[in-house]
C-alpha cells in the first residue's frame, strides 16, 4: 500500500526568524507556525523571554526557563536557537540564519534592534527580499515612540480600557487580550507582505504600533467623535438603542446574556417568562420606553432569571427565538461539547509541564489543515540543528561556540 500523505500546509516553506517576546510578538508567530512556517525563536538564558518566567496577566511565576505554561501555550510548533546576542559572533550567526529566512519578526522597544546591529537597513542587505515585522507599542516613528508599553499600555492609549466598565466605575485595563489583538494584525500583516512579495519579488518593512492595532476596533466610537462631537463612554453591557440589552443574574452566581432588537422579540420573550402583569405597563410599552426605563426592566428581569441556572434561562429563551446565552467561565469552556467536537483544544506533551491542553488554530482548513505539532520549545533545544542542518556548520564550530559562550 502507498503511504498517505499529510497536505501540505499553507505556509510550508516560509522560514521565521523570531526575535520576539512575551505575548504580543510570540503568538503572531505561533499562528503562522499553526500554518506550516518554520519558525526559529532566538532567544537567550542571559536575557530570557520573561513569558518563560512570569505572566503579568495570570500572576503565575517559574523558577526554571523551561518550565512555564504560558510560554508553551505561546510558542508551539516552534524551535529554539541559543544565542547572546551581546556577542558579535551570534550576531553574525542571526544574520546567516536571516540570510536563508523570509520574515523576521522582533518586538523590542523601537532602535534595540538597530543597536544590535539587527535593524531593517541592515537585515536587507543581507537578505534583500526579506520581510521584517516590527511591533512596538507606539511604532517606530512619532514622539512617544520611544515609549515601551504592555498590554495594559495598549488598552488605555488605544482608548479601549476608557470604553470599557461601568458607568460608575473606573476604566477597565484589558489585559493579555489586548497583546493578542496587535499579535494577529501582526499575523495578518506579515501574510499580506509575503502575498506582495511572491508577486513583486520586494520584501518590506512592517512598522506595527500595538496602540493602533487596539485603537482599529473602536473606530466606531472615534468616528462619532469626528461626525458628531460626542464622546463614548462606558456604558456597561448596555446599547445605545436596544433593550434589553445586558447580563442577568442566575443562580449560583452564573450569569446569561439577553438581547431584544424587536417587537416580535419581545412578545416571544413575554411569553416565555409567563406574560407577568409589568409587561403591560406603559413604560415598557415600546423600545423607546423600554431603553428609557432600562434600570428598572433590568431589575425586572434579574427578579426573573435568578429562579433558573445559566443553561436553563439560556435554553428556555432560544427555544422561543430569543437571542440568549449563558456567560461561560473557563471551566465551561473546556468542557462546552461545542467547543469539544470542534477540537478547539488539544493534548500536548512537554517534557518538563507534562501533558497540557493547548488551544490550537482557530480557523479549519478543508485542504491544509492547520495543526499544532509540538510543545513549545526548550530554550535552546534546536540549536544543534539550526546551526548544523540549515547553517551547514561542523560539529567542531559548534563546540566551539558554546565554549565561548556564544550559544547560551
Amino acid at each position: 500500500m502507498s503511504e498517505v500523505k499529510s497536505p501540505r500546509l499553507p505556509l510550508e516553506g516560509v522560514r521565521i526568524a523570531d526575535f520576539t517576546w512575551a505575548w504580543a510578538g510570540p503568538f503572531a508567530t505561533e499562528l503562522l507556525a499553526f500554518l506550516g512556517a518554520e519558525v526559529i525563536k532566538i532567544e537567550s538564558s542571559h536575557r530570557p523571554d520573561h513569558a518563560r518566567i512570569r505572566s503579568l496577566t495570570l500572576g503565575l511565576s517559574t523558577k526554571h526557563l523551561n518550565n512555564s505554561p504560558v510560554f508553551n501555550d505561546l510558542n508551539l510548533n516552534k524551535m529554539s536557537l541559543a544565542l547572546d546576542l551581546t556577542k558579535p559572533k551570534a550576531i553574525d550567526i542571526a544574520k546567516k540564519l536571516v540570510a536563508v529566512s523570509d520574515v523576521v519578526a522582533e518586538n523590542y522597544r523601537p532602535g534595540v534592534m538597530d543597536k544590535l546591529g539587527l535593524g531593517y537597513d541592515v537585515l536587507k542587505k543581507v537578505k534583500p527580499d526579506i520581510v521584517m515585522l516590527s511591533s512596538s507599542a507606539l511604532g517606530s516613528e512619532g514622539p512617544e515612540s520611544g515609549y515601551a508599553g504592555f498590554a495594559p499600555t495598549f488598552a488605555a492609549l488605544g482608548g479601549a480600557a476608557h470604553l470599557t466598565g461601568y458607568p460608575d466605575k473606573r476604566p477597565v485595563p484589558l489585559m493579555g487580550s489586548s497583546d493578542l489583538r496587535s499579535a494577529s494584525t501582526s499575523a495578518f500583516a506579515i501574510l499580506v507582505a509575503l502575498y506582495h512579495r511572491a508577486r513583486t519579488g520586494e520584501g518590506q518593512y512592517i512598522d506595527l504600533s500595538s496602540t493602533e492595532t487596539v485603537a482599529i476596533n473602536i473606530s466606531d466610537a472615534i468616528i462619532d467623535y469626528m461626525m458628531n462631537g460626542r464622546v463614548a463612554v462606558r456604558k456597561g453591557n448596555r446599547d445605545e438603542s436596544l433593550a434589553p440589552h445586558n447580563v442577568y443574574p442566575c443562580k449560583n452566581d452564573r450569569w446569561v446574556s439577553i438581547v431584544i432588537a424587536t417587537e416580535n422579540e419581545w412578545a416571544a420573550f413575554c411569553a416565555a417568562l409567563g406574560n407577568p402583569s409589568w409587561i403591560k405597563e406603559e413604560r415598557f410599552s415600546d423600545a423607546n420606553s423600554r431603553w428609557l426605563n432600562q434600570d428598572e426592566l433590568d431589575k425586572l428581569i434579574g427578579e426573573w432569571t435568578v429562579n433558573y441556572t445559566h443553561y436553563e434561562a439560556m435554553e428556555l429563551l432560544q427555544k422561543a427565538g430569543v437571542a440568549a446565552v449563558a456567560a461561560l467561565q473557563g471551566v465551561e469552556l473546556y468542557s462546552d461539547p461545542h467547543l469539544k467536537e470542534r477540537k478547539v483544544s488539544v493534548d500536548v506533551v512537554h517534557p518538563n509541564v507534562g501533558k497540557r491542553v493547548a488551544l490550537g488554530p482557530p480557523w479549519k482548513f478543508s485542504a491544509t489543515p492547520a495543526k499544532v505539532k509540538h510543545c513549545g520549545p526548550l530554550l535552546g533545544e534546536h540549536t544543534d540543528y539550526v546551526l548544523g542542518d540549515i547553517l551547514g556548520m561542523s560539529k567542531d564550530e559548534i563546540a566551539g561556540l558554546k565554549e565561548e559562550g556564544i550559544l547560551s
